[in-house]
């Protein structure tokens, strides 16, 4: 039916507004058709929603004509608020609500109103978990098979989230949610964090309407690489006590009441992932005072896994017949360790369980908003602890430097104990002993990375509703997985998958909807997802029916890809379970049952071909270095004008593991110049060209390990002058080698030095290439602080990077990762 431009009001006037409801696909329709109050709400299956037709009259003389609105989109009746809530790092069991020591009185808060669910699954991973909880899809289905930083020319390797698979955000938004996401953001491709764009993969280009968090994996609490939007924010200037957990309660707080403020009725989606508890762990020095006086970890790991083991029975949320899995022959026991020891790794624990608590609490209050705006019996809140296991990133004896350890550049325990009573605070980004990491969680095997066992993978998680998730404080161990949220979320809001987004055709949802574990049937019911794959760096799992195929890992992940890998096809051991009747993944049934084995295994390939997991890669160093798309690849020369801040690292140039030369052609005012001249990195790795008192000054720091320095003797002297660095590397392939640095003034020399070693792999995870100032961090606290700007002015900058020159031979060594090179990052 075409609307006729001169349609009488009236009862014609309510036939066009059905006529344009068929062609939309409404489902309902409130108000007077062309008022501005009326609404409708869409089937979704094509979004946006098609324009409707003019239905009012249109005649030469405004008096004559009438005016016609066309409806607001809106959710269908009865659709709930959404809070979704996730955690960083923190395996099944760390909090209390299942079984851990550490309090967690918001999540105990959402599992008293609702279920707790016993068997629910991630994939060992930040942001392939992440990628699956806001698409519905499985990790590598969405590009994911990897974090972002790792990412390979392969479409489930690639960190490209195709226009085929819209995510949670965009099917909301576009049927009349207010959608936003505060916190951890690690699903923009690593190569894409600069104002250049493109921002079709940042929040608001996945349909997150207002986005205030961080990009990446992990950020420093106290002076975070903080986004509101796309624009780089420093809100903790001049707030000494500023703390990003509770900056994200507050700003989620503050979005809450705009929007009840602003539109009432209108149902939002509030994505909430704080960076908590992925390592630095760097929670408020209230809180580790706090945790501390409860001396939970006085007695160590192995009685912490005992303990945790017998709360969780306690508590229903593991099966009486459960096995605690053993503890593993390649870490140390807590009775052989020695004084200074179990006093550095108690303070681990501790402030790593004070992080634990303090997230908890800000989610808290996230929480507590909802309930006094009167929303809570309206909201569907869903809190998931953890988007993997408890890390093992942090080296079998922790590390006051965490970018150090991910490197595989362990601090000796004197060293870390010098940082004993700053643990946590801005002076240290921490982690803790994989000791502590397999203890949290328990009752499993393994740790984060591993997706092939239960302690890379299972999260405690809990969901309510009130009056529709109506078996209040039921527990529930149908097996679900990260994919399932999505599904669950559509269900509850009544919002069909779309089957056309801007045009192109989607691909089908991959989970399952859990609603129908919500009321006391649900406790009984089997569960809907009766087969899911698992895969990270080449260590694979298949469940199936109660039964899981698994490869153990063939080197533990705390070695940090250091260890030469067996082949990935034909290298890996094989173990069976029936998870229906051994819950923690203890007894291995292989050798009894050969024929399940094999037809599980083949199972896996077939899931592997299905969702884009081949081809199969147990690299994880090799692909942190791998050339991906960038404004940077290929280039050799880089030359800025002038002043310029906050350049992403993946969109600077990077000087490792490489010669190169740096040329700052300045102006020194009079009296003497002071201030950066350029920086990338800042207190734990990067380095500095700056003047200090009037002197050229260059700092290489090494992971906050050890600091080179070049500086000249005499102070510029107002004018122009060219100052230049020029760093040789030694000969030869492999990682982290040293080299020789000059430092010259005008042409001639000012000083020189020779380094034994340099950065390996990550020079800096938060920090970015500024030209002027510096910006969070300072590569040497001694010399200044931020924000250093440079007195006179900077007229060019160059930078101009030689890679090394290798033969055939020596390129495959790097290229395949040899032992020799690897050694090299020890």
């Amino acid at each position: 039916m075409k609307t006729n431009r001169h349609i009488q009001v009236g009862g014609l006037l309510a036939i066009a507004f059905v006529a344009f409801a068929s062609s939309a696909g409404a489902q309902q329709v409130t108000g007077t058709p062309g008022s501005p109050g009326a609404t409708i709400s869409i089937d979704g299956k094509q979004l946006p929603a098609p324009d409707p037709k003019f239905g009012g009259v249109i005649k030469e003389d405004a008096k004559d004509s009438k005016s016609y609105w066309p409806p607001t989109i809106v959710p269908p009746k009865g659709a709930p608020n959404v809070l979704l809530i996730m955690t960083d790092d923190a395996g099944y069991g760390v909090a209390g609500t299942f079984g851990g020591v550490i309090p967690t009185p918001a999540l105990d808060r959402v599992a008293k109103a609702g279920l707790r669910y016993t068997q629910f699954h991630s994939t060992a991973l930040c942001s392939p978990t992440r990628a699956a909880l806001i698409t519905g899809r499985n990790h590598h289905s969405v590009g994911f098979g990897v974090i972002s930083e790792q990412a390979t020319g392969f479409p489930g390797y690639d960190s490209v989230i195709t226009k085929d698979k819209a995510t949670v955000g965009r099917i909301l938004r576009d049927n009349g949610y207010a959608t936003s996401w505060f916190g951890k953001e690690h699903n923009t491709p690593a190569y894409q964090y600069s104002t250049a764009g493109p921002f079709d993969q940042w929040p608001d280009g996945m349909g997150f309407e207002y986005f205030y968090g961080f990009m990446g994996g992990e950020t420093d609490q106290w002076t975070p690489y903080l986004f509101r939007g796309h624009e780089q924010i420093f809100p903790w200037i001049g707030k000494p006590d500023y703390n990003l957990t509770t900056d994200l309660a507050d700003e989620a707080i503050k979005h809450m009441r705009q929007l009840n403020a602003a539109a009432p009725d209108k149902p939002f989606f509030v994505h909430f992932v704080p960076g908590g508890t992925h390592a630095p762990h760097q929670p408020t020095p209230e809180w580790i005072q706090k945790i501390g006086d409860m001396h939970l970890f006085d007695k160590g790991w192995n009685e912490l896994r005992e303990t945790i083991f017998a709360n969780q029975k306690k508590l229903g949320v593991i099966p009486a017949n459960t096995k605690l899995t053993a503890w593993p022959d390649s870490l140390p026991k807590w009775d052989t360790l020695s004084a200074d020891e179990k006093k550095l790794f108690i303070k681990q624990a501790d402030v790593f369980a004070a992080y634990v608590a303090y997230t908890d609490h800000e989610i808290g209050r996230v929480i507590q908003e909802v309930e006094d705006q009167g929303k809570l019996d309206n909201t569907l809140i869903i809190y998931i602890e953890g988007d993997n296991g408890t890390s093992a990133e942090g080296s079998t004896i922790g590390t006051p430097f965490e970018l150090a350890a991910i490197q595989a550049v362990n601090v000796p325990i004197a060293d870390q104990l010098k940082f004993l009573d700053v643990w946590g605070s801005a002076v240290t980004d921490p982690h803790m002993s994989v000791a502590w990491s397999w203890a949290f969680d328990t009752p499993f095997k393994w740790t984060k990375q591993v997706a092939s066992f239960f302690g890379g993978t299972r999260q405690g998680m809990a969901m309510s509703w009130p009056g529709h998730v109506t078996d209040v404080g039921g527990i529930r161990t149908q097996f679900h997985h990260m994919i399932d949220i999505v599904p669950t979320i559509l269900d509850a809001a009544g919002i069909k998958q779309p089957e056309v987004v801007d045009g192109i055709k989607q691909s089908p949802v991959e989970g399952v909807s859990m609603t129908y574990t919500w009321d006391k049937a649900g406790e009984k019911a089997p569960s809907k997802r009766q087969t899911q794959y698992f895969e990270m760096f080449g260590n694979r799992a298949i469940y199936h029916d109660g039964w899981v195929a698994a490869t153990p890992p063939p080197q533990p992940p705390w070695l940090m890809g250091t260890a030469k890998m067996p082949d990935v096809l034909t290298g890996y051991k094989w173990e069976l379970y029936n998870i229906a009747n051994d819950y923690s993944q203890n007894d291995d049934l292989a050798a009894e049952n050969p024929g399940k084995l094999k037809e599980l295994q083949d199972m896996f390939m077939a899931e592997a071909k299905k969702y884009q997991v081949l081809p199969l890669d147990n690299s994880i160093l090799e692909r942190i270095v791998a050339p991906r798309p960038s404004a940077t690849a290929g280039r050799t020369v880089f030359t800025y004008p002038g002043a310029l801040t906050g350049l992403p690292p993946s969109d600077a140039p990077s000087i490792l593991n490489k010669s190169y030369t740096i040329t700052a052609e300045v102006t020194v005012p009079d009296g003497g110049g002071d201030g950066m001249i350029v920086t990338l990195g800042g207190r734990f790795g990067g380095f500095g060209l700056y003047v200090l008192k009037g002197k050229p000054v260059y700092t290489y720091n090494l992971l906050n390990l050890v600091r080179f320095r070049w500086e000249g003797k005499d102070a510029l002297t107002p004018g122009k002058h060219t100052v230049v660095f020029d760093f040789k590397q030694d000969e030869g392939p492999g990682f982290a080698k040293g080299g020789a640095g000059s430092l010259s003034v005008d042409g001639k020399e000012v000083a020189s030095e020779k380094i034994p070693h340099t950065i390996p792999f990550l020079m800096t995870i938060d920090e970015t290439f500024d030209i002027g100032s510096d910006t969070r961090s300072g590569v040497d606290d001694k010399d200044y602080d931020v924000p250093f700007k440079f007195t006179g002015s900077v007229d060019k900058l160059t930078v101009k990077l030689i890679p090394p020159t290798l033969t055939a031979e020596e390129q495959k060594a790097l290229e395949k990762g040899t032992q020799d090179a690897k050694d090299a990052a020890h």
